[in-house]
């Protein structure tokens, strides 16, 4: 197994991650999606209605619950669910954001893609990321 592969292996343990049904059910429930895939992914395959997208270079500071650059709408209590294109680099960002205070932190297994092949709700892409 590769460092990375142990990395992520190490991340996914301590998230309880959501498949996309679970994931839609939490949606309407009040939880954060923030999307956190590259704008050409957005508008080549689309968006999660609600998702906020925020650039992986920007999420910690977006995010931390008590931080003075942090996006309005969440506490450390909300349920945040993270995702990128496969559900790889979301593991480890919502492994990121569980060691700054957001204890519901999570991601999506198999990110949007599943949800897409879930035939679950999407929108065209291309909302502006959150600076």
């Amino acid at each position: 197994m590769s460092a990375i592969d142990d990395e992520l292996a190490r991340a996914r343990a301590d998230l309880d991650r959501v498949d996309p049904a679970t994931a839609e059910r939490l949606r309407h429930e009040g939880a954060l999606f923030i999307d956190i895939r590259p704008v050409v992914n957005r508008v080549e395959e689309g968006e999660i209605p609600g998702s906020i997208p925020i650039e992986r270079i920007h999420l910690e500071w977006r995010l931390d619950p008590h931080g003075e650059h942090r996006i309005a709408g969440f506490t450390e209590d909300t349920t945040v669910i993270i995702l990128c294109n496969e559900g790889y680099a979301s593991s480890l960002a919502a492994r990121d954001l569980k060691r700054l205070g957001l204890r519901n932190a999570t991601d999506l297994i198999g990110g949007y893609r599943a949800w897409s092949s879930a035939s679950l709700p999407t929108h065209d892409g291309g909302t502006p990321a959150t600076p």
